[in-house]
């Protein structure tokens, strides 16, 4: 993958399309002075470049030197993104609250008071209708200033009327930020650490979400407030990985944008999530079919305007959808048809890779190395752990921690058994140091230690002894953490049974498809 540059310029440039690059040059254009041919100059040249190089730059811009390029950059950047407000204003409730908010200032200004207060009227219905209480307080609160300094005869008993809904927009406005904070904590948690690692962490968790949620959220009927309260208990469930309580908040997180289909274009980013949640909770729980309803739900969703037209959505729900792609084949045991997607996928993590982060870059790189795992070909499962063992981003200690198992796993499978004994310690301390080890891993860990003075004939017997001692580990919560990464139970009864991991989770996958479509016969004829 291409390392990203951190010049911002650079990046918005490469960011643009063709239709947005366009818009620029005639917005440019109207203005003649040297400065603007000189940035259209730098524009052109930024654009046609791969990677930031000033060096390079400079040598194609001769009639700028050095010590202006900073300044010319910084004309040139703001020039860009006004240029992209007055295109993108239309598809945008926050920038139309803006510019209507503008507007009424500059009414006011000009000492057109019942103007102004006209578009604050209309604008504080849009902002209503689409729950925006931040932009609804800031046009109160110009409002308010208008009739409390000019004498407009606007409304009788205005100054009541304006104070009360002044005071309940601000309550709404505290319930939100309280709310909001609240889930981005939860996230950041479970961003920095992964799931609970042992009654400590989810002592510490359960506290963080007593002390911090407010009194009376359940009571809240606003679509934000209970956006948040969802997505709180959502992140609250995962990390201690409860995940029918994980799949009840995720569901009720998307249930809210069809109870309020309108918000589906106000907050798309959040509904995509959402949606990426409930696969995620499908996966985890094995409901296959569900499983395929939402990814088809969310495909539906990735074809429409809303999405094809605006870069974040586009670039979001292709790594949403690549992700539930492959979760599908772990799934089904088709690790093999799933090497199909690797080249789509690395192509597009090129292509974005200025606007992914390493976070998701790590999972891709977990994913994609399970793949290749589940399909036997151990060498290239190495290379892809490789990668996040690697690069020390300071992010997902679990994924580095069960990456290194993985490659443990992936060399023990090679029968590369020299090495084997440096390389299980090595796990061992740094899971141990990371606080990442459970008992499961402490078991799997001492069975390969102890696998290589087992003789071949009593291979067998030991391995469904092991089989036997950790299946009862699922029962765990604790314990499960583990299982989210890999099927480590259907890899140990591979061995047990001769037979390739893939095959059988296929087999459990057949036999789950069965057992549903039987279970809704009996309940078709019941009924």
């Amino acid at each position: 993958m291409s390392k990203r540059s951190t010049d911002i310029l650079f990046q918005l440039i490469q960011s643009l399309e063709k239709a947005e690059k366009r818009h620029f040059k005639l917005y440019i254009k109207r203005s003649s002075s040297n400065e603007n041919l000189k940035i259209v100059q730098l524009f052109d040249a930024l654009d046609k470049m791969n990677e930031y190089d000033e060096k390079i730059l400079l040598k194609k811009l001769p009639a700028v030197q050095k010590i202006q390029l900073s300044n010319l950059k910084a004309h040139l950047y703001k020039q860009i993104l006004a240029s992209l407000r007055l295109l993108k204003s239309a598809e945008s409730i926050d920038l139309q609250l803006n510019e209507q908010f503008d507007y009424a200032h500059i009414l006011y200004k000009k000492g057109l008071f019942i103007q102004s207060l006209k578009i604050l009227e209309k604008a504080k219905e849009t902002a209503r209708a689409n729950h925006k209480f931040t932009f609804l307080n800031q046009l109160i609160a110009l409002e308010k200033r208008i009739e409390s300094l000019h004498i407009t005869r606007s409304m009788q008993d205005r100054a009541e009327s304006l104070s009360e809904e002044a005071v309940r927009v601000s309550r709404q406005i505290d319930m939100v930020a309280r709310l909001s904070n609240l889930s981005l904590q939860l996230y950041s948690w479970y961003i920095k650490h992964g799931h609970a690692r042992n009654e400590g962490d989810e002592k510490e968790i359960k506290l963080f979400l007593k002390n911090n949620l407010p009194p009376g959220s359940w009571d809240e009927k606003g679509f934000y407030e209970r956006l948040y309260l969802y997505q709180s208990y959502t992140w609250y469930a995962f990390i201690r990985q409860d995940f029918l309580q994980y799949y009840r908040y995720t569901q009720k997180w998307v249930d809210l944008f069809e109870e309020i289909s309108l918000m589906k274009r106000v907050e798309t980013g959040h509904f995509i999530k959402g949606m990426h949640n409930l696969l995620n909770a499908h996966f985890d729980l094995r409901n296959h079919s569900r499983f395929s309803e939402a990814l088809e739900k969310l495909e539906a969703f990735a074809k429409t305007e809303r999405v094809q037209e605006n870069d974040n959505f586009r670039i979001h729900i292709f790594l949403y959808i690549a992700q539930a792609k492959l979760n599908q084949h772990f799934l089904r045991g088709t690790f093999k048809e799933g090497l199909s997607l690797i080249p789509e996928i690395k192509e597009k993590l090129e292509e974005y890779s200025l606007f992914i982060d390493p976070h998701r870059e790590m999972v891709f790189n977990y994913k994609i190395a399970s793949l290749y795992f589940g399909s036997g070909d151990y060498d290239r499962c190495i290379d892809y752990l490789q990668n996040i063992i690697n690069d020390n981003v300071g992010l997902r200690y679990d994924l580095q921690c069960y990456a290194r198992l993985l490659h443990l796993i992936a060399h023990y499978e090679l029968g590369n058994f020299e090495l084997m004994e440096y390389l299980s310690k090595s796990v061992y301390r740094f899971m141990a140091k990371m606080e990442n080890l459970t008992s499961f891993e402490e078991e799997i860990l001492k069975f390969l230690r102890r696998s290589f003075y087992i003789p071949r004939d009593r291979m067998k017997t030991e391995l469904e002894k092991f089989l036997e001692k950790v299946k009862h580990f699922e029962r765990n919560r604790f314990q499960t953490r583990v299982f989210v990464y890999l099927d480590w139970i259907s890899w140990v009864e591979s061995k047990v049974f001769n037979k390739p991991m893939y095959q059988i989770i296929h087999e459990k996958y057949l036999a789950d498809k069965r057992s549903t479509s039987i279970a809704k016969k009996k309940l078709a004829h019941t009924v």
